[in-house]
């Protein structure tokens, strides 16, 4: 079993960048709530602990504090920013607000190395993002560095390898925060550093059959990564006791449902059932311009169709769902133990009550990043592992307004066009996302010696790390015009281009 560092979280907008990074250097490690009780945390068996961040203040009266018995299981201690604040008011120290808050980039100049700034320069550049500072250093504790505006940057007891920084290690303004990281947990907790995607397929497909033992499993396959892994992961541990059922809305990209079937049934022989239901979800859809409206269609209609091929296959216990951890810890608020949040058009929300399921989730420990590595592991195509993401209602968020089978044949070509000249520059995995919307409207042009009306299409490529925030991709003007020409000649229907410059936020990456 790998060993585990535990994150508790006190409500900072990084942690999960922590746990990405650690994640990065071999680590697992699982984030749980700041209130999680000492017993939990000892339940994990963690070989070390992390205090996250947090905009509240150690002083206030509703400031998140942990359970003190958590100082008492003998276990190493970083605490980050907020952090360390916590540490040195537990242990009798002094923390107070700052006359000058320290925001942004700070030189970090270091006092003593110990093993936490082994390897490291005395000088480095860190990010801060705090207002408060410490004045006094609990008993025991020493100081290992400091910037012009913090006299106390970061600290430790190396007694009982408890340490501290006011600065942020996770984020990539701190260059050098995970040689920062690695030192904690290679010579501070002694970690082996050897959780990889193998030996996490290892251990699924071990716990995968202890859950499921003799009893099948039905999987919603959507052909998208997060669906794909989960599939492959679980058909690797119970082969044919797997059933992956794949519901053709018509709204999927240009040969989607073929290729599903090819990669699925013909390359892996798994238990594939494939329901053509085109013709309703349209039906569904007709006259229907609100993009909300939109959604809670598709997903009624997707719920209907996959609940209703479910009960044919008879008994049968168990849902596999491809939720992955930020779903997962996006749901916890107060300790309860982290839930997973069903999004209606990626995994199956709603199924109906009588039909009572036990979840399988073997992806909710992983980030996006890390599925796509034990994508790699199992086997699927470089290019279904790589691809991009797509939004669960699929071309409909794409098609501004009423939704034809005629507009989503123009789109679905305009958008094949937009991927295959990206692929063919070599931007596709420099990008987030890419791909053409049909708008609403039509605009004059001159195709030969004859004048069209015909309609505009809206190109969007975006550059990201999380999908959280996006900026418009730089794309060189000859792809652009590539795309244009291309569309333009090729898509009967379309006679003009335009590129979304807008970043997220204000806009958001899907117009809809």
């Amino acid at each position: 079993m790998n060993e585990t560092l535990i994150i508790l979280d006190f409500g900072s907008q990084y942690t999960q960048l922590i746990a990405r990074r650690v994640r990065e250097l071999k680590v697992y490690c699982k984030i749980l709530p700041y209130n999680a009780p000492a017993s939990v945390i000892r339940a994990e068996n963690p070989t070390g602990l992390v205090l996250s961040g947090s905009p509240a203040n150690v002083y206030h009266s509703k400031a998140p504090f942990p359970d003190e018995r958590i100082f008492e299981l003998g276990l190493p201690i970083l605490g980050i920013c907020y952090g360390l604040q916590l540490l040195s008011h537990h242990f009798k120290g002094k923390v107070h607000r700052s006359n000058k808050r320290e925001y942004g980039f700070a030189e970090l100049k270091v006092n003593r190395r110990e093993a936490f700034f082994s390897g490291l320069p005395k000088k480095f550049t860190c990010w801060m993002s705090h207002g408060d500072k410490i004045d006094k250093l609990p008993k025991g504790f020493i100081r290992l560095a400091h910037t012009s505006n913090s006299p106390i940057a970061a600290v430790a007891d190396p007694k009982r390898r408890i340490y501290g920084v006011q600065f942020h290690p996770e984020v990539v303004h701190t260059p050098l925060g995970s040689n920062l990281l690695a030192n904690f947990l290679f010579k501070i907790c002694k970690f082996r550093g050897d959780w990889t995607a193998q030996s996490f397929v290892k251990e699924s497909v071990q716990a995968i059959r202890a859950q499921v033992g003799d009893d099948k499993v039905v999987l919603g396959l959507s052909g998208g990564v997060d669906s794909s892994v989960a599939a492959l992961l679980i058909h690797k541990a119970i082969g044919k006791k797997l059933t992956c059922i794949f519901v053709d809305n018509g709204l999927l990209r240009l040969n989607e449902a073929e290729r599903v079937k090819k990669t699925f049934r013909g390359h892996f022989h798994m238990n594939l059932r494939f329901v053509d239901a085109r013709q309703r979800f349209l039906k569904e859809l007709r006259g229907v311009e609100d993009p909300e409206k939109k959604r809670k269609i598709i997903g009624r209609v997707f719920i209907e169709v996959f609940t209703s091929e479910a009960r044919k296959l008879g008994r049968v216990p168990y849902l596999a769902q491809g939720t992955l951890y930020p779903d997962v810890i996006e749901s916890v608020s107060v300790y309860g133990g982290p839930t997973s949040t069903i999004k209606s058009h990626h995994n199956v929300g709603g199924i109906p009550k009588d039909m009572k399921f036990k979840l399988v989730e073997p992806l909710r420990e992983l980030f996006k990043d890390e599925v796509r590595k034990v994508g790699m592991v199992l086997g699927l195509a470089p290019d279904l592992v790589w691809r991009q993401p797509f939004p669960g209602p699929g071309l409909a968020v794409r098609i501004v307004g009423d939704i034809t089978e005629e507009r989503l044949r123009v789109l679905r070509l305009a958008d094949w066009i937009v991927i295959d000249e990206i692929k063919k520059a070599g931007l596709y995995g420099k990008v987030w996302q890419a791909f053409a919307v049909l708008l609403p409207i039509k605009s004059v042009g001159v195709m030969g010696d004859e004048r069209t009306y015909e309609n505009v299409a809206a190109v969007r490529a975006v550059t990201s790390q999380d999908g959280m925030t996006a900026d418009w991709a730089r794309l060189p003007d000859s792809v652009l015009a590539r795309i244009s020409g291309r569309i333009i000649n090729e898509v009967r229907g379309i006679n003009r281009v335009c590129y979304d410059i807008s970043s997220k936020p204000p806009a958001t990456i899907e117009w809809e």
